[in-house]
């Protein structure tokens, strides 16, 4: 799940974790992309993921399992090229891409965030 969090926007569409490794959604913490990535090399990545995504509609749509499987093999290329997916962008800490955030190390800070008005 990609999204942008740069510093002009006001608001990120999602809570971001203080250390700017996950967001929020649903409870769930989902990678954010690495942020070392050149502007350039992420915004072709981000063309390149939302490109297979939408062959991914469409071979379903034509009902193409083979096209199906080949844009979903696309998609999650760009993720982990994009560091959503496959080994983390950091050393110093594990992973926990898709845990529910309450049963992470972020539980205090979701729960922070939540009684804050989040």
């Amino acid at each position: 799940m990609s999204t942008e969090h740069s510093s002009d926007r006001e608001k990120p569409p999602y809570p971001t974790t203080p250390d700017g490794r996950y967001f929020v959604h649903k409870g769930r913490l989902w990678r954010c992309s690495d942020p070392t990535l050149d502007p350039e090399q992420r915004s072709r990545l981000v063309r390149q993921l939302m490109a297979a995504r939408r062959d991914v509609a469409a071979a379903r749509r034509a009902g193409d399992d083979d096209a199906v499987a080949d844009a979903r093999r696309r998609v999650h290329a760009a993720k982990v090229a994009l560091g959503e997916r496959g080994p983390t962008w950091w050393d110093d800490a594990p992973d926990y891409n898709r845990y529910l955030v309450k049963n992470t190390p972020y539980a205090s800070w979701w729960r922070e965030w939540a009684s804050a008005g989040g």
